[in-house]
């Protein structure tokens, strides 16, 4: 399948266009099981209007493109905003996140993958610093990451009435392809 970032680059204009940032593209599964996700958002968040205009601007720019032949066979677009707790990957998400708690799953050579979990304090392009519960700082360099998101902290009362499941609707539109 197309390499994320070659993705990324075909359709990062058709979303700024809309006044939208491109968060990330995911790319997961094999056959027809394979999926594109890409993940948008904006100062205030996204609603599902957002969603559909984008997934309206972003098919066009992917049936256009030379990307599309390297996607070869069917795959299911699907659009959605990173939702509260996002994944994180890049150096700008790690920026983005200054301030939140995250998760951070680490792995250093032969030593078994460990869990950390506090705010992260600064990051910049080879790492970033992770306040801990313990009141110590760690840094944490970005090639030893195997998976970080932020986490959601609920600090509110739940409400009476219709119980939820607990997770935020990421709004999530999905578009089949093939």
């Amino acid at each position: 399948m197309a390499d994320r970032e070659a993705i990324a680059a075909e359709i990062r204009p058709a979303i700024a266009s809309l006044d939208l940032g491109l968060y990330d593209v995911e790319i997961t599964g094999t056959g027809r099981a394979r999926v594109m996700r890409v993940l948008i958002d904006r100062d205030g968040g996204v609603d599902l209007d957002a969603i559909t205009r984008a997934t309206e601007a972003i098919m066009p720019v992917l049936d256009a493109s030379s990307i599309d032949d390297a996607l070869a066979g069917s795959y299911t677009l699907e659009v959605s905003s990173p939702g509260l707790e996002r994944p994180l990957r890049r150096p700008e998400h790690f920026r983005g996140a200054v301030g939140s708690t995250a998760s951070i799953k680490l792995r250093a050579g032969d030593v078994p993958a460990r869990r950390i979990r506090g705010a992260v304090v600064v990051a910049d392009d080879a790492g970033c610093d992770v306040l801990l519960d313990t009141g110590e700082t760690e840094h944490v360099t970005y090639d030893d990451i195997v998976q970080a998101r932020t986490v959601f902290e609920w600090t509110g009362q739940p409400k009476t009435g219709k119980p939820n499941s607990g997770k935020p609707n990421s709004g999530k539109k999905e578009v089949a392809r093939s």
